[in-house]
């Protein structure tokens, strides 16, 4: 019969701090999770009141509509006629540069 009293153990222990890494994944799965849930509704609620503001502000609510005047829609069109000119005419025009290769 062998007595155990008083007998010390070996226990060998590596030294520092370790983690376990499945826990540690499982919460990095679980974060990702709720963030992208988040996301989406987040996403969901953005819309639903930018939705909401576009029908506000329809005709149906009774709020007169600006009309453009012809003159402002004529200087426009002026102005976007003057830079057609404009562009055509560097266009067609020959290159200022001599080609060093002649």
């Amino acid at each position: 019969m062998k007595i155990k009293f008083f007998k010390r153990e070996k226990k060998f222990k590596k030294g520092g701090f370790h983690a376990n890494p499945d826990i540690s994944w499982e919460i990095v799965l679980y974060l990702a999770f709720a963030l992208v849930v988040a996301s989406f509704v987040f996403g969901f609620l953005l819309l639903k009141e930018i939705n909401k503001e576009a029908g506000e502000g329809g005709l149906d609510t009774g709020e007169q509509t600006k009309i453009v005047e012809k003159e402002r829609i004529d200087k426009a069109l002026d102005y976007f006629a003057e830079r057609e000119k404009k562009s055509a005419e560097i266009s067609n025009s020959p290159s200022p540069i001599v080609d060093p290769s002649r």
